[in-house]
């Protein structure tokens, strides 16, 4: 059975409780204290003996109320002289404010001031008694306000106050906030292809098996990615000599349909080999290119060179008067400019194709702009997923093998930049590829 300190290292419940819970005594045990010193302070001022002032000049005070007793002048002196004014006779029962709570009925008497006046005690506190005729006149300090030294108890407690919310902010935000910070982050790096991340933790509480959890999960997935990946290259890598065999065998048949038909399948299995294996190269844990500087606009229009010549509708190419150098993998993007191209001419409807170049300070855009028949907004969110194609019929002749959008992807990602894509049906789709003019890249060794 674990101990009770084990308990708590080890139960981010147990250590959120205790916090609180000293949060709490901590609370209380300052407002107690402090409390209890201005209450101390009033009661020390009430306590005292009364000053001499009172004592010698009681007879003075009780001659300027008179007799019968001016009420108007009564309240008037208790307000300058800080004094609460009781008057007693069978007819009034008058007290200058309600803040005093003494019990003259009940006073006893202590010593003698005059021949008309008495110090009584009510309680702990003194009061005087004056007895003019038929009147009683009891005189006593007035309950104490705040003092300056009750508002410095006051400024006090609070300031501790704030500080015991800051310690138990900075404890909570160590052992729960920051941890499921560092979690976030971690999750959102293995969500984002980074595999080899792993989340580093020394806590044995239920975050840091949360953390473990996570990183297993990390560990699981890369293992089960990466046998993916072998396993993929490898069957590819083994279908590449049959098919080599296979064209072969194809140059020595007679009957030249059958042989151009045959040629047609072997080529679109030999294509789809191709883009598989340049997918997963392109895969963001595998990513690698060779760039090098290029003359972005001089270099896109030497790509779309051959579509000028075989595109009877046209290829209208917009491109800026001054060229900017890009790092860029030449091969790479080639193979993105040519997919995109030719699913424009696939679905352009025999329309021209629009192809642009522009220039920012931060970055390098390249549109392609058909005139076809367009896509349905349900289908767009999944367009560059791979083997998605948005004909429900997936025919081979109108939707490709569902990769040369994916395979777009993958490489404006790989250069650091993004794909876009948007479409209207019957009126055109139009992708545009964001690529940053200064960033490097890491050639393949």
């Amino acid at each position: 059975m674990r101990t009770l300190p084990g308990r708590i290292n080890n139960s981010l419940f147990f250590r959120l409780f205790l916090i609180f819970s000293v949060t709490v005594l901590v609370f209380f045990l300052i407002i107690t204290l402090s409390i209890r010193q201005i209450d101390e302070n009033w009661r020390a001022e009430r306590l005292n003996p009364l000053p001499d002032f009172y004592l010698d000049n009681i007879t003075l005070i009780v001659d300027n109320i008179g007799v019968p007793p001016d009420l108007q002048r009564a309240t008037q002196l208790a307000q300058e002289l800080s004094l609460t004014i009781i008057i007693r006779s069978p007819h009034i029962n008058w007290q200058s404010d309600d803040q005093n709570d003494l019990d003259v009925d009940n006073a006893v008497y202590v010593r003698t001031l005059s021949r008309e006046a008495q110090v009584m005690l009510s309680g702990n506190e003194e009061v005087i008694r004056v007895a003019r005729g038929a009147y009683e006149y009891y005189l006593n300090r007035r309950v104490p306000t705040l003092s300056d030294y009750d508002y410095i108890v006051v400024y006090i407690g609070l300031a501790l106050a704030a500080l015991a919310l800051l310690l138990n902010y900075l404890l909570v935000h160590r052992l729960l906030v920051e941890p499921v910070r560092k979690l976030r982050e971690g999750a959102e790096r293995i969500c984002e292809g980074d595999l080899s991340y792993r989340v580093k933790t020394r806590r044995t509480d239920e975050l840091g098996e949360l953390t473990q959890s996570v990183n297993h999960m990390a560990d699981s997935l890369q293992q089960m990615l990466e046998a993916k990946r072998q396993l993929l290259l490898a069957i590819s890598h083994e279908l590449r000599t049959p098919i080599t065999r296979a064209k072969l065998q194809l140059e020595f048949m007679d009957d030249d349909a059958v042989r151009e038909a045959l040629a047609d399948d072997i080529n679109e299995i030999d294509l789809l080999i191709s883009d598989l294996i340049e997918a997963e190269r392109l895969s963001n844990q595998h990513q690698a290119l060779l760039a090098e500087p290029v003359d972005f606009a001089d270099y896109i229009g030497l790509v779309l060179e051959p579509y000028f010549q075989n595109y009877a509708p046209g290829v209208d190419y917009q491109r800026p008067e001054e060229d900017v150098c890009v790092n860029v993998d030449k091969l790479r993007t080639r193979l993105l400019l040519t997919n995109i191209v030719n699913n424009a001419i696939r679905h352009g409807r025999d329309n021209p194709i629009t192809v642009r170049v522009a220039f920012t300070d931060t970055e390098v855009s390249l549109e392609v702009e058909d005139q076809g028949e367009g896509i349905a907004a349900e289908h767009m969110e999944h367009l560059s997923e791979p083997f998605y194609r948005p004909d429900s019929a997936r025919q081979r002749n109108t939707g490709g093998f569902g990769l040369g959008l994916y395979l777009c992807r993958l490489i404006a990602q790989a250069h650091g930049g993004r794909l876009e894509i948007s479409s209207e049906l019957g009126v055109g789709t139009r992708v545009k590829i964001h690529l940053p003019r200064d960033t490097e890249h890491e050639p393949i060794g």
